[in-house]
Formats: C-alpha cells, sequence, structure tokens
C-alpha cells in the first residue's frame, strides 16, 4: 500500500501520509489526540522498565556472588553489561536520527538484547524532547511533501513555446 517513507500509493489522491511512529501512531504529525499524555507515559514507562531491568541485573549478579564463581567472573560480567549496554545507547540513539542500516542492526541483535538497558534509556531521554523517532519522520514526510508539491504543481506557460538560445 505505502512505501517505508509513508508516501501515499502511485494511483491515490491527496499526497504522501505520515508514517506512524510506535505508541504515537500519526499524532506526532500535528501534536495532537494524546500526544502530551504518551509522550509522559513512553518516559515514565521506559524509566520504569530500565528501573526493574536493573533489578533484575542485581539479582542475577547476586546469584554469581552466592555461586562464589570469584571476582574475574563478577567483573567480567559487570563490564559486559556496561559495554554491551553503552552500545544499545548509541546505536538506539542514532535510530532516532536516521534510518538504520538492517545488516548492521542485524549482525549486532545479540550485542543490542544483552545492552537492553542503554536502548531503554535512550528511549527515555528522547521522550523527554519529542516522540522518538519524530524528528525524522517529520523531515521524511516533509521532504515527500515537497516533491509532492513538485510533481503535482501545474506548469505556467506551455513548454513547446520555449525560446531557444542561440
Amino acid at each position: 500500500m505505502s512505501d517505508e517513507h509513508g508516501t501515499a500509493p502511485a494511483g491515490s489522491e491527496g499526497g504522501p501520509r505520515p508514517e506512524p511512529l510506535r505508541f504515537f501512531g500519526t499524532t506526532w504529525l500535528n501534536h495532537d489526540n494524546g500526544y502530551t499524555p504518551r509522550r509522559i507515559a513512553a518516559a515514565v514507562g521506559s524509566l520504569a522498565a530500565a528501573v526493574a531491568s536493573c533489578l533484575v541485573l542485581r539479582f542475577a549478579f547476586e546469584g554469581l556472588q552466592i555461586a562464589d564463581t570469584g571476582s574475574f567472573v563478577a567483573v567480567l560480567v559487570v563490564a559486559m553489561f556496561a559495554i554491551c549496554s553503552a552500545l544499545a545507547f548509541r546505536q538506539t540513539w542514532d535510530g532516532f536520527g536516521k534510518r538504520p542500516d538492517l545488516d548492521r542492526q542485524a549482525s549486532l541483535r545479540g550485542l543490542l538484547a544483552i545492552g537492553f538497558v542503554g536502548s531503554l534509556l535512550a528511549y527515555f531521554f528522547r521522550s523527554l524532547t519529542e516522540a522518538p523517532g519524530e524528528r525524522l519522520h517529520r523531515e521524511e514526510y516533509e521532504a515527500a511533501l515537497q516533491q509532492h508539491e513538485k510533481r503535482t504543481s501545474r506548469r505556467t506557460r506551455n513548454p513547446s513555446k520555449k525560446r531557444r538560445r542561440a
């Protein structure tokens, strides 16, 4: 029906349509129909999920201590979660500004799953200023509107009477 940039099908009228965002639909376009409460809910929900995830990770770490695996394993686990969370934060944050490379995303899937706390925190911080991904979708939508306007604007003169330069 529509391509990846949310434009209308070739035969339909009315121009491009905005691409819906997760949890926001198309309310990001005009900031209507509960946009602000949705943004607040997204921020609170992602922060609550990050806190709950940290508690679960703490219980897992305590399990390692009870198992008496040694300080080397404990340091490795903490370093793994810290590095993976930092990489997941950066990857998620960059994904709000440009379309992610699908091949790179697939190769980092396991690493991003381990660093899920970083992704949740990126979602939280972005929700404080806008709907996550709103700026990217707005830029793409406005570019599609401009292209549609250029394609559908009427000509002002007859092109067959164009003056030829000597």
